[in-house]
C-alpha cells in the first residue's frame, strides 16, 4: 500500500506532520479528516523522497534505534500516557520530535496502525528491525494486563542498564584493540616500505648479515612479493570461519572453545548470565509467564551451548520440574545463578533473586575487565617495544659492522 507524507492542522489548530497508508491521495485525505487532521499538503512518499538531496539521503537512513534512544522513547511514551495523553496522540508527539527522518516515518506508521485499531504490540511488530521480540512481548503483556505505563518504564530502565553495561565492556576493550591495530599498521609499513630500502644498502655491501637482519629482510621480501596472496589467504580464512560459524557443528565447536578458554570463558559466562538474569527478571516483573519469558530471553543468550540449556530448561519446566534444577543439570551455569534461582522459586521472589544475580555478575565483569585492561596496557606496550627493539637491532647492527669495515 502506498505511503503518503502529509502536513496539516489538528483540531486544536496545531501544525502536525507525518505519514499515512492509503490506496490514493484522496483516500489519505479522507482518513486524515476522519481522525481530526485537516491536511494542507500531501505527497506520495516516493515523490517526497526525491524532492531534495537531504530527503533523498534520508531515504537510505536506517530507522534502527540504539539502546539509549530506545530507553528515551520508552520513558517519554510512559510519561505521556501517565499524564493522560491518548496513545495515538502520544505517538504523534514523539514522531514530530524525532530527530531522524527514518525514525519519524517509522513512528508515524506505528501511529497509523494504532489509529486503525491495532494494538501497540502488533504495530511495533511490523518494525522488528527496531523493536526486538523481547520488547514486543513485554508491551503485549503490558497491554493485556492494562499496565502499559509501568511496563514501558521497566523497558526504559532495562535498556539503560543494558546500554551502560555494554558501554563498560566496549570501553574496557577499546584501548587495547586500538593499540593493537595501530601497532600492526606501523609494523606493516616499516616492514614493507622502510626495510626494503635499507636492505638494498646492506646487500650492496656483500657483508655477512646478522641473523636478526636476515630474518627481517626475509619477512620484508615475503610480504612485498606475496602481499596479494597473503590478503587472499586471510580473506579466504575469514570467509571459511564465517561459513563454519553459520553451521550448527561449527558454532558449537567455537562456543565450546570460548567457554573452555582460561580467562575468556568465565568472563563470557558472567556476561551472558548477567544479561539472562536481568532480562528474565524484567519479563517476569512485567507480568510475562515463565515459559513465554524463557522463549523471549533466548535472544540475549549468544552462546549456542547456553542457549540450548535454556531451551532444555523450558521443556523440563513444562514437564513440572524447577528451573534451578534443570539449569544445574546442564553443568554450564555458575552455582551462584543456580542456587539463587532455586531460592527464588522456593520463596516466590524469583524476579528479585535474578536482579541480585545480575547486579553481582555485572559488578564482577566490570571489575574483571578493569583488571585485565590494567594488565593488557603495559603488556602490549612491552610487546610493541620488543618489536621496535628487534627492528632497531636488525637495522643498526649491520651499520655498525659497515663502520668497522670502513675503518
Amino acid at each position: 500500500m502506498p505511503v503518503f507524507a502529509y502536513r496539516g492542522l489538528s483540531a486544536e489548530g496545531r501544525a502536525v506532520a507525518g505519514v499515512v497508508d492509503a490506496d490514493s491521495a484522496r483516500t489519505a485525505r479522507g482518513k486524515l479528516r476522519a481522525s481530526g487532521i485537516f491536511p494542507t499538503e500531501i505527497t506520495e512518499e516516493t515523490a517526497a523522497a526525491s524532492g531534495s538531496l537531504r530527503e533523498w539521503l534520508a531515504s537510505f537512513e536506517s530507522a534502527k534505534m540504539s539502546s539509549t534512544e530506545l530507553a528515551l522513547f520508552s520513558r517519554q511514551l510512559a510519561a505521556l500516557l501517565s499524564a493522560g495523553v491518548q496513545l495515538v496522540d502520544a505517538l504523534g508527539i514523539l514522531s514530530e520530535q524525532a530527530a531522524k527522518a527514518s525514525v519519524k516515518k517509522m513512528l508515524s506508521q506505528v501511529r497509523e496502525r494504532v489509529r486503525e485499531g491495532s494494538s501497540l504490540a502488533d504495530a511495533l511488530s511490523a518494525h522488528r528491525e527496531v523493536f526486538s521480540e523481547l520488547y514486543i512481548g513485554m508491551v503485549r503483556a503490558g497491554e493485556t494486563a492494562a499496565a502499559l505505563e509501568p511496563v514501558l518504564g521497566r523497558l526504559a530502565e532495562y535498556s539503560e542498564r543494558q546500554s551502560e553495561f555494554i558501554s563498560k565492556v566496549r570501553g574496557a576493550l577499546t584501548y587495547p584493540i586500538i593499540m593493537m591495530c595501530v601497532g600492526m599498521a606501523i609494523m606493516f609499513f616499516l616492514v614493507t616500505y622502510v626495510v626494503p630500502q635499507v636492505a638494498l644498502i646492506f646487500q650492496q655491501s656483500h657483508a655477512a648479515l646478522p641473523l636478526a637482519t636476515r630474518v627481517l629482510i626475509g619477512l620484508s621480501d615475503f610480504l612485498t612479493s606475496y602481499w596479494i596472496e597473503v590478503l587472499l589467504a586471510v580473506a579466504a580464512l575469514a570467509a571459511g570461519v564465517a561459513t563454519a560459524l553459520r553451521t550448527r557443528r561449527g558454532r558449537h565447536l567455537y562456543d565450546r572453545a570460548v567457554l573452555a578458554s582460561p580467562y575468556l570463558g568465565p568472563t563470557v559466562i558472567r556476561i551472558i548470565c548477567a544479561r539472562f538474569a536481568r532480562t528474565l527478571s524484567t519479563l517476569l516483573a512485567s507480568g510475562v509467564q515463565l515459559l513465554p519469558a524463557l522463549d523471549a530471553v533466548k535472544g540475549v543468550v549468544t552462546n549456542s551451548l547456553l542457549r540450548e540449556a535454556v531451551e532444555q530448561s523450558r521443556d523440563s519446566i513444562r514437564e513440572g520440574h524447577g528451573m534451578g534444577q534443570t539449569l544445574a543439570q546442564s553443568g554450564l551455569f555458575p552455582p551462584l545463578l543456580v542456587e539463587m534461582v532455586k531460592v527464588g522459586e522456593r520463596s516466590g521472589e524469583l524476579e528479585q533473586m535474578l536482579d541480585r544475580v545480575a547486579d553481582n555478575y555485572e559488578h564482577e565483569v566490570s571489575t574483571s575487565l578493569a583488571q585485565v585492561t590494567t594488565v593488557l596496557e603495559p603488556l602490549m606496550t612491552l610487546m610493541m617495544a620488543g618489536v621496535v627493539v628487534f627492528m632497531m637491532l636488525a637495522v643498526l647492527m649491520p651499520i655498525f659492522q659497515l663502520n668497522q669495515l670502513m675503518r
